[in-house]
């Protein structure tokens, strides 16, 4: 009876996913951030496999790590074949949940865009269900479960908003504020991922201006746009998120200069989308309500 050869042993799926995170984005810490995990787990997976192999994948150094022959010969083929596998997903997600949109987007659009829009979505669309995931930054745009991304600026997807900024305030504190000098005066609310609203403002409202804004820093924008209704300070308002609170009355813009940003609020689709399809609904209709 013939004997068949002994199989190969198979290389650690998520150490084979650490390494090529590791290698395309230039780092441990940037693969941690991607996949969900420590920096230490990326390196202990990357370990794990160079003992499998028997080679170094990495060189590490003072400064980093960086590819070895043999890493950058893997890499393609990796890179690939876990786009590949990314694009799977979302078709066997699609087919088993048709009636399920999944959509991430950043925690501010979130809360203050897209969240007051849902009732109204699915009122429109009772049979779809929205799943709503909220992150700092885009993932992987070939590899993660989504339908559909809404962020500010990148290369990939339509603009379906402008985006603005301006100081606003609760009317009871705007009496204090006649020129944007008085802002030295009053606390400044500021969030944590446009900190630099502030300098964008000044330097196109009072340039040469040197202000520094007093006051609390906010991880989440929707904290800060709580705290300005509350008449704690005032904040560098994006119109895309706080045009609500302005057409009620609850917050004003106190001075004329208003910026507009280059990066917009846009939307995209990892896939091919058809109009009757829920995701190609959705989107149409995000379009139109924008």
């Amino acid at each position: 009876m013939p004997v068949a050869p002994p199989r190969p042993k198979p290389l650690p799926l998520n150490a084979l996913r650490a390494f090529e995170a590791a290698a395309r984005l230039g780092g441990f810490s940037a693969a941690a951030t991607e996949l969900g995990v420590s920096a230490g787990a990326i390196s202990a997976h990357v370990k794990t496999l160079e003992d499998e192999l028997g080679a170094p994948l990495f060189e590490r150094t003072a400064r980093g790590v960086a590819l070895t022959a043999l890493g950058h010969k893997a890499l393609p083929d990796l890179t690939k074949a876990f786009d590949t596998l990314g694009q799977a997903t979302l078709t066997m997600r699609a087919l088993a949940q048709p009636q399920v949109v999944h959509i991430v987007t950043l925690p501010s659009i979130a809360q203050l865009w897209l969240s007051p829009r849902l009732p109204e979505l699915r009122a429109a669309e009772p049979e779809i269900e929205v799943s709503l995931t909220a992150e700092e930054t885009p993932p992987n745009l070939k590899r993660a479960p989504f339908d559909i991304y809404l962020f500010f600026g990148g290369d990939l997807g339509d603009p379906i908003a402008e985006d603005a900024i301006f100081p606003v305030c609760a009317p009871a504190l705007a009496h204090r504020l006649t020129t944007p000098e008085d802002l030295a005066n009053v606390t400044c609310l500021s969030d944590s991922t446009w900190f630099d609203d502030w300098q964008i403002w000044v330097a196109a409202a009072r340039p040469g201006w040197a202000f520094t804004p007093r006051g609390p820093v906010f991880s989440l924008y929707a904290l800060a746009v709580e705290e300005a209704l509350n008449g704690a300070g005032v904040l560098m308002g994006h119109r895309a998120l706080v045009q609500p609170h302005l057409d009620s009355g609850r917050l004003v813009a106190p001075f004329e200069t208003v910026v507009t940003l280059p990066d917009r609020l846009k939307l995209w689709s990892p896939r091919a989308v058809r109009s009757q399809t829920p995701v190609g609904r959705v989107v149409e209709w995000l379009r139109k309500t924008a």
